[in-house]
């Protein structure tokens, strides 16, 4: 057995501990870039603490998902005003943004110099300007995470950015941020996270950390997520989100992914559609086209004992067998009103262009399986 376990520096988690933001960042510089997605109260209260504390601020707010474009903008107005730390407050694009910028204010070149596919790949030669991510969304984990995974979109392929000191110096995770949340987003973000507890719990570089990590997250995740998605205000719903989302993220950059991410990636980059909603469209779909591979292909591994274990942790039935996880996923999905990937221009023409794609990315080297091409087809098909 050998494995790795790294996450953020420091994780604060609770209601309110997003309090703690102006003390944490004053210890790491006096000029913050803060990146944003859409504000509310609970955001302008901590932008007036950071002022408060003496802290120079340099706002950079961001819609949709990261860039080239937007991370080089980002990193200009940082250089400009002499940054020497970064706060993100936002959901996962923002996180991702964040931390991006935060990964090429200390090193020399520019962002194609280290991208994965697209560039040269080139490791980060120093280490990552402080970076304190604070989420806003409970779905991507990307607080405790040491990459940012960014749209060309010129070539309409999503790619990232990683290095081990990308993962945030600070990770403040307050549960209350998430209360706002509408019933799509809290659904979209909500199954996002589900994913990323089941994909590293099956995957093939599972280890005893990630495993520990995502039972627990897999029981917060299937007694909560419907209450939340019913019920914003539920202070222990969201709460265990809140959890699920941290959990994921922890799991998912200590063990792999596998081919839900691998489609998503592709998808994402080719279409405007919500990586969270990709994820949920696929997540049920693929566990059980997996399940079926390996009873066909390799039945006696015992890693398929892995998947009545799902199941167990999903429904709450200790007699619970891996089709009825799977029937509870479908009817989830159904609940919190998934939209099949059609909704975003996704046509059966696509589908060889994209499983092209989804055959290299690097979360479908962690599937439990190796999937056929019929097989990856079929899971696209049914998505659709």
């Amino acid at each position: 057995m050998h494995f790795e376990f790294a996450t953020a520096t420091r994780i604060v988690f609770g209601e309110g501990t997003v309090k703690e933001l102006a003390s944490a960042a004053k210890s790491f510089g006096e000029r913050a870039l803060v990146v944003l997605g859409k504000s509310d109260l609970r955001i302008a209260e901590s932008i007036e603490q950071l002022k408060k504390e003496g802290l120079t601020l340099s706002l950079f707010h961001i819609s949709g998902e990261p860039t080239v474009e937007t991370v080089r903008s980002g990193l200009e107005q940082a250089r400009i005003q002499h940054c020497d730390l970064v706060i993100g407050m936002g959901g996962g694009s923002v996180i991702d943004t964040g931390k991006a910028i935060a990964g090429l204010m200390s090193n020399p070149g520019e962002i194609y110099d280290y991208l994965e596919v697209v560039g040269k790949g080139k490791p980060l030669t120093n280490p990552s300007a402080p970076y304190i991510a604070i989420p806003t969304t409970a779905g991507t984990g990307s607080e405790v995470t040491r990459n940012a995974v960014i749209t060309v979109t010129d070539q309409r392929v999503k790619v990232s950015l990683r290095n081990p000191s990308m993962l945030p110096r600070v990770a403040i995770v307050d549960p209350e941020l998430t209360y706002s949340l509408p019933p799509e987003i809290t659904a979209s973000t909500g199954l996002d996270a589900l994913t990323q507890l089941i994909e590293p719990f099956l995957s093939n570089a599972a280890n005893p950390m990630t495993d520990a990590i995502c039972r627990e997250g897999l029981l917060r995740a299937a007694r909560s997520l419907r209450r939340a998605y019913e019920n914003g205000d539920d202070p222990h719903a969201r709460q265990d989100m809140a959890l699920a989302s941290l959990f994921g993220g922890m799991a998912l950059a200590n063990a792999k992914l596998g081919a839900v991410h691998g489609f998503a990636g592709p998808i994402g980059g080719m279409f405007p559609a919500p990586h969270g909603a990709v994820c949920a469209r696929l997540l049920p779909v693929v566990v059980e086209m997996n399940l079926n591979a390996i009873r066909d292909r390799a039945a006696q591994r015992p890693d398929l004992e892995r998947f009545t274990e799902m199941s167990r942790l999903l429904t709450s039935d200790p007699d619970s067998r891996a089709e009825d996880g799977i029937r509870w996923l479908h009817e989830l999905c159904a609940a919190l009103n998934v939209p099949p990937l059609a909704t975003y221009g996704v046509t059966k023409s696509d589908l060889p262009e994209i499983i092209a794609q989804a055959k290299k990315a690097s979360s479908m080297k962690g599937n439990p399986i190796e999937l056929m091409d019929g097989e990856l087809n079929r899971i696209m098909e049914l998505a659709l």
